[in-house]
């Protein structure tokens, strides 16, 4: 079978082809289920709320691209945009649970078992205590590995916002590990 791109399936998807669309889902469902994950701050079912309803979109508005758009900035627009408005409605409020599943490496001892988790937990921490718009940026650069012309696409904002958001955010992170760090 030939690999077909992003671009083509939603170009068989236009036309009607199921198959097409199951292949988008199942190429994008895992990376775009661990983004919502961090996004959500690892709230598992919002996560997965906010995926299926991200594909039901992209299906509802496939008419409106336009090949040869890229299609996966456009597909995390739409799961960033509908993790927005979700965050901006008055009945939900974001948790500060830290994720329960930040497994150790394999074959590592317990003492670095232990400093690899608290390592984790304060990053993840870090990344939470980010404003939302320089935490997506973080997720969608080193999570998602978008480029930053990609993850201006995204956002719908120029590159140098990008960059600005990525280096603001890096730097907070950093000085809330430190400053955490300390505390201990």
């Amino acid at each position: 079978m030939a690999m077909f791109s992003d671009e083509q399936l939603a170009l068989g998807v236009q036309s009607g082809c199921s198959d097409d669309f199951t292949l988008l889902v199942e190429r994008h469902h895992a990376l775009l289920l661990g983004f919502m994950y961090r996004l959500t701050g690892g709230d598992r079912l919002l996560a997965e709320d906010l995926v299926q309803e991200t594909f039901l979109r992209l299906l509802a508005r496939i008419d409106s691209y336009r090949y040869p758009r890229p299609l996966k900035p456009w597909l995390y627009a739409i799961a960033v945009n509908l993790a927005r408005d979700h965050y901006k409605r008055a009945d939900s409020r974001h948790t500060d649970s830290l994720p329960a599943d930040l497994d150790p490496p394999a074959g590592s001892t317990p003492e670095t078992e232990y400093l690899a988790g608290e390592s984790a937990r304060q990053a993840v921490a870090a990344l939470r205590s980010l404003p939302a718009l320089q935490r997506e940026v973080l997720l969608l650069r080193y999570f998602q590995e978008l480029s930053l012309n990609e993850i201006a696409q995204v956002l719908q904002v120029p590159v140098g916002t990008v960059k600005s958001r990525l280096s603001l955010g890096l730097q907070k992170m950093k000085d809330e590990v430190r400053r955490t760090k300390t505390e201990e």
